[in-house]
């Protein structure tokens, strides 16, 4: 399965869990509406923000209504205002008032990543550093997450624990060390999947370099460690900084010369986007 086919497959598990989880049994109050009885609505922004979702907020809609129309007037990595109409919506009126809440609710979490992605890779520009998302993702909603970090100029690190051998403290010390572990991965890895192993020192920087790492997390360093690992290192192997980074301090980090810069807090410590969904007569 390709890239674009899983991610259309996920989008279609999302939504209908999400729908499942919020209808039930059914939606008590939209029997309050006539049964054949259409409407409009539109989309609005109250804030600056990087669009994303609206892939997920349409199959929402369409797994309700098959024949609902949605016209966007802004696409996914755009930046949108406040005030600013995203989309218009012409549906069932019971199928509007039932799909509301989790379409609003896929737009609003995948923007609030997208937004908060592209300004960790604003304050970085013109470095070498990339901003990179992390495991720690809502659960059930990895896929879309990692989605919106790349609409927000963000780069997608390894999908779980399948796709990708990251070697932390408690790998280490349960295998008997970075030699150890790294002799192990190798063995292990087929050819498409990348080892990376976590250093907390400069001594363990380069116990990893001479054991061949070809990816190495620093982990909590300073800045100037940071630097001194980067001159270290001298091209050996790529660098990650991870640990505690904020948007205040991640150009400085990126200063040093890493190659790459996880960021946690894209995918888990989330403020949504203002959005609302206006109804319109129809």
């Amino acid at each position: 399965m390709d890239t674009n086919e899983q991610l259309r497959v996920e989008i279609q598990r999302n939504v209908a869990l999400a729908l499942a989880e919020d209808i039930g049994t059914g939606d008590l109050t939209a029997r309050l509406i006539p049964a054949k009885l259409n409407a409009r609505g539109r989309v609005v922004t109250r804030e600056n923000a990087v669009l994303c979702g609206s892939a997920w907020f349409e199959a929402t809609f369409h797994a309700l209504d098959t024949s609902a129309t949605l016209i966007w007037h802004a696409q996914d990595g755009e930046l949108i205002e406040p005030g600013q109409t995203i989309c218009n919506i012409v549906t069932n009126a019971r199928v509007l008032l039932t799909a509301e809440r989790t379409a609003l609710n896929f737009l609003q979490l995948l923007s609030a990543t997208a937004t908060l992605t592209r300004r960790y890779v604003d304050a970085v520009a013109n470095t070498r550093a990339k901003i990179v998302d992390t495991r720690k993702t809502l659960p059930g909603l990895r896929l879309a997450q990692k989605y919106a970090v790349q609409v927000g100029g963000g780069t997608n690190h390894r999908i779980g624990l399948y796709d990708g051998i990251l070697i932390k403290e408690n790998h280490i010390i349960s295998a008997g060390g970075i030699s150890n572990a790294m002799h192990k991965a190798k063995e292990l890895a087929a050819p498409h999947v990348f080892i990376e192993v976590e250093v907390e020192t400069l001594d363990e920087l380069r116990e990893a370099l001479d054991a061949g790492a070809k990816m190495i997390l620093l982990d909590n360093m300073s800045h100037a460690e940071m630097a001194e690992a980067v001159a270290m290192t001298a091209g050996r192997a790529e660098l990650e900084a991870s640990g505690g980074v904020e948007l205040e301090s991640v150009r400085a980090i990126a200063e040093a010369g890493v190659d790459r810069i996880s960021v946690g807090r894209l995918t888990k410590d989330v403020r949504a986007v203002d959005f609302s969904l206006r109804h319109i007569e129809a």
